[in-house]
C-alpha cells in the first residue's frame, strides 16, 4: 500500500489537511442547520448566503477526504481517476464560490450560470489532455482558469463598489453590511489556494497554504454569520441613467420633479422628532414616515450633492456635538462613547469612522481644539 511509503514529516500536513476538513465540515453543518448568529444573536443572517457557503464548504471537506485518501491508498496523480476528480473539485469550488458572493451582495440577484459556462473551455482541454497526453493541453487549462479568476475579480470590484453606494443610498447603518473586505481578502486567499493546488508540490507550502485555507474558512464563517439580512432591491424604478444625467445638470423633467416641501418634511418629521437616532432607519422608512415616496427622496439627496447615509450621519454628528457642549456646560464628566451610543450609534468605531469623515479630524483632536 501507498499507506507504507508515506515519509514520517508527511504526518504533520496530513494532520494540518484532516483538520482543514473537520473545520469545513462542522463549520458546514452548522450553517446548515441553525439559523440564529452565535456571532452576533441580535443579527439575522440572510439564509441564501448561509446555503451557499454551507454547500461550499462541503465540497471543500469532500476535496479534502478524497485528496487525502487518494494520496494515501494510491498516489497516481496520472490516473483516470484523479484526472477526473480534479476536474469536478475545481468546477465545484469555482461553482459555489461565486454563488456565495454573488448571495452577499443584497442589492439585486445576479445568476451563477455564466461562471459555470466559462468553465466548459476548461473541461475541455482537461479532457484533450487525457485523450492526448500531453503538457501543453494541462498548460492550457491552468492558465485559462487563472484567466477566468482574474476576470471574475476584477467583475467582483466593480459590482462590490456598486453595492456599496446602493448601501450608502438606503441605509443609514453601515455597521456590518459592506463587504468589500471579506470579498477581497476570500479572492486572494482563495488565489493562493487555487496556486497551491495547481503548482505547488513542496510540502511545507502545502502545509503552510491549509493553515491559510483554515484560517480562510474560519473567517468566512463569521462573515457569513454577522451579516444581517437586508430588505430585498426596491421595487420602485430607479431613475433611468439619463434621468441621472439631467440631473446632475438641474434639468429634470416636470413629470418626475421633485416635490418642493420635502425639505420642510424631513425638518418636521426627521430634524425635529428626531427620528435620525433611530438604529438600521432605511430610506424606505423615511420616505414613508414623511409622506413621500422613495424615488423623490432619492432624487432629492442625490441633487444635494449627498447620499442618504451622509444626510443621516451629519445630523448624528450634529447630535453628538449637542450633547458634548451641554456636557461641557454642565461640567459634566465626558464619555464619548456613551455620547456616541446616545448619538444613535451601535458601537464607537463606527462613530468615529463617521465624526472623521463629517469633521476631517479625528475625535481626539476635536475635544482637544474645543476644549
Amino acid at each position: 500500500m501507498y499507506f507504507e511509503q508515506i515519509p514520517a514529516w508527511f504526518s504533520l500536513f496530513f494532520m494540518v489537511y484532516g483538520g482543514t476538513a473537520l473545520v469545513a465540515l462542522l463549520a458546514c453543518i452548522y450553517l446548515w442547520l441553525r439559523r440564529v448568529s452565535i456571532f452576533a444573536p441580535a443579527i439575522t443572517p440572510p439564509v441564501a448566503v448561509r446555503r451557499w457557503t454551507a454547500i461550499f464548504f462541503a465540497f471543500v471537506f469532500l476535496g479534502h477526504v478524497w485528496w487525502e485518501l487518494f494520496y494515501i491508498f494510491s498516489g497516481e496523480i496520472y490516473s483516470v481517476m484523479c484526472m477526473v476528480f480534479a476536474v469536478l473539485d475545481s468546477l465545484a469550488l469555482l461553482t459555489t464560490l461565486p454563488g456565495m458572493l454573488f448571495a452577499m451582495l443584497q442589492d439585486r440577484k445576479r445568476p451563477v450560470w455564466p461562471i459555470v459556462l466559462a468553465t466548459i473551455p476548461y473541461v475541455v482541454l482537461t479532457m484533450l489532455h487525457f485523450f492526448y497526453p500531453h503538457g501543453y493541453f494541462i498548460e492550457l487549462a491552468i492558465a485559462y482558469i487563472c484567466l477566468v479568476y482574474v476576470f471574475f475579480s476584477i467583475y467582483m470590484v466593480f459590482e462590490v463598489r456598486k453595492y456599496g453606494r446602493w448601501l450608502r443610498d438606503n441605509y443609514a447603518d453601515l455597521e456590518h453590511k459592506e463587504v468589500w473586505v471579506s470579498h477581497l481578502l476570500v479572492l486572494v486567499i482563495l488565489m493562493i489556494i487555487i496556486s497551491d493546488g495547481f503548482l505547488s508540490q513542496h510540502i511545507i507550502a502545502s502545509t503552510f497554504v491549509q493553515l491559510i485555507e483554515l484560517a480562510f474558512i474560519i473567517f468566512l464563517l463569521w462573515r457569513v454569520d454577522t451579516l444581517p439580512l437586508l430588505e430585498s432591491a426596491p421595487a420602485e424604478p430607479q431613475p433611468p441613467l439619463e434621468l441621472v444625467g439631467l440631473l446632475k445638470q438641474e434639468q429634470v423633467p416636470q413629470q418626475l420633479a421633485i416635490p418642493s416641501n420635502i425639505e420642510q418634511l424631513l425638518e418636521d418629521h426627521c430634524v425635529a422628532t428626531k427620528l435620525y437616532l433611530q438604529h438600521d432607519l432605511t430610506l424606505d422608512q423615511l420616505a414613508h414616515t414623511i409622506g413621500t415616496n422613495r424615488l423623490y427622496l432619492s432624487l432629492f439627496f442625490s441633487r444635494s450633492g449627498i447620499t442618504y447615509n451622509e444626510y443621516i450621519n451629519d445630523l448624528r454628528i450634529n447630535h453628538f456635538m449637542d450633547l458634548y457642549r451641554k456636557s461641557v456646560e454642565a461640567k459634566q464628566p465626558i464619555l464619548a462613547k456613551q455620547l456616541a451610543i446616545a448619538s444613535g450609534y451601535r458601537s464607537y468605531s463606527t462613530f468615529s469612522l463617521a465624526f472623521k469623515q463629517r469633521t476631517g479630524q479625528s475625535l481626539t483632536v476635536w475635544m482637544r481644539n474645543k476644549g
